[in-house]
């Protein structure tokens, strides 16, 4: 009996070894399956967060770029490549030093000595106009970095707009409130002109004060015409259609000889634009053209062709006079700029700035041929 007593106890313990053993691999496989799921559940939120990271990047106003501690470019966004150059799209990292040796020396430089302020640093185009700001991942200096770079000519060009803006606002108060004393004037100079006898010297002084008013009023005009840039009624009409109707009034209305301006269409399009601003672009444009040409059959050309991109049309003004010295080519949209002694300065600024009021833009062209052309590029146009 103690033998077998003996037994029994052996096969008890045996079998609860057996079931020890497995309720526990029973447990440790479920809290394996448990972990596993919950892994895969962690890879599914990690590659969400890297393409939301992506995303974000991709989004953002400034230019980034993300680095690894080795150097190895891990993002970058559309606006750092547009200001620095695309990076190769071979298979394999890119490193820093390869995309922008540049970088990697301000990076370099950065991690050396965090608080020293890092100079600008220049584009594929060799301006310094670029700042770059690093940010690290964590609180050491040699782990992964984010690279945040500004564009310093952008944020320049941004303030300058403002200032612009400011300044137009500025001078559109100021111009009404000296348009109404300046009819007084003029209007004074014309009486007097009136009650005096030619060739005295009273006339002539007068005359001057009436020249003189008259151009301070055009420029008033011009100053309350920029205010009003914003303000554009666009509507749709043809192009070629609109073009002989207002050489007919220009003509008339300038004492142009017949066939001194002539209209080339290549095709016929239809634009969406105010028509008055229009009139305005093309009575400066045309005028300058008329100033310096030579007043022969042809002198003045205005064509209209498609361009670049598609659905684009150029609508241009030549004339077959001196053309643009080079040195004033740069400053011919800049407010104030006049080659005439009686002009204001304001047409062709005004005239391009009407112009992208309605989605358009005002450009000179380049011409081997001699003389002045002018390009208005209407985007979206129906041929």
């Amino acid at each position: 009996m103690d033998g077998n007593s003996a037994l029994f106890l052996r096969a008890g313990l045996i079998s609860i070894g057996y079931f020890t053993t497995a309720w526990l691999g029973h447990s440790l496989a479920s809290r394996a399956v448990a972990i596993e799921a919950i892994v895969a559940q962690r890879e599914v939120d990690l590659a969400s967060m890297a393409q939301i990271n992506k995303l974000i990047i991709q989004d953002r106003q400034d230019d980034v770029i993300v680095a690894d501690e080795r150097g190895v470019i891990r993002q970058i966004n559309t606006r750092a490549e547009q200001l620095l150059g695309r990076v190769s799209k071979m298979d394999r990292d890119v490193s820093l030093a390869e995309y922008s040796q540049t970088l990697a020396s301000h990076l370099q430089n950065w991690r050396e000595n965090p608080a020293a302020e890092a100079e600008p640093m220049q584009t594929v185009d060799g301006d310094p106009s670029v700042a770059a700001r690093f940010r690290t991942v964590s609180e050491e200096q040699n782990v992964g970095v984010v690279i945040f770079l500004e564009d310093i000519s952008r944020i320049q060009r941004q303030a300058q707009q403002m200032k612009l803006a400011s300044l137009g606002r500025l001078t559109a108060n100021i111009a009404h409130e000296i348009r109404n004393p300046l009819s007084a004037i003029n209007h004074a100079a014309e009486l007097l002109i009136e009650d005096t006898k030619d060739g005295s010297g009273s006339m002539r002084l007068l005359q001057i004060i009436h020249d003189n008013t008259q151009r301070l009023d055009r420029m008033v005009q011009d100053v309350l015409r920029l205010n009003r840039r914003d303000r554009a009624l666009r509507e749709t009409f043809g192009v070629v259609d609109y073009l002989r109707t207002f050489v007919g009034q220009f003509v008339e209305i300038e004492k142009v000889p017949d066939g001194v301006i002539a209209i080339e269409a290549e095709i016929e399009p239809i634009v969406t634009f105010d028509r008055s601003h229009l009139n305005q672009i093309m009575w400066n444009l045309c005028r300058n053209a008329l100033r310096y040409c030579h007043r022969k059959k042809g002198s003045i050309t205005l064509g209209v062709r498609p361009a670049a991109p598609e659905g684009s049309v150029e609508l241009s003004v030549k004339d077959d006079g001196p053309g643009v010295a080079d040195a004033l080519r740069g400053n011919l949209f800049e407010p104030f700029f006049a080659t005439a002694s009686s002009g204001t300065g304001l047409g062709l600024y005004i005239a391009r700035e009407i112009c992208e009021a309605n989605g358009a833009r005002l450009e000179y062209v380049e011409r081997a041929s001699g003389g002045a052309q002018f390009g208005v590029l209407f985007k979206g146009a129906l041929q």
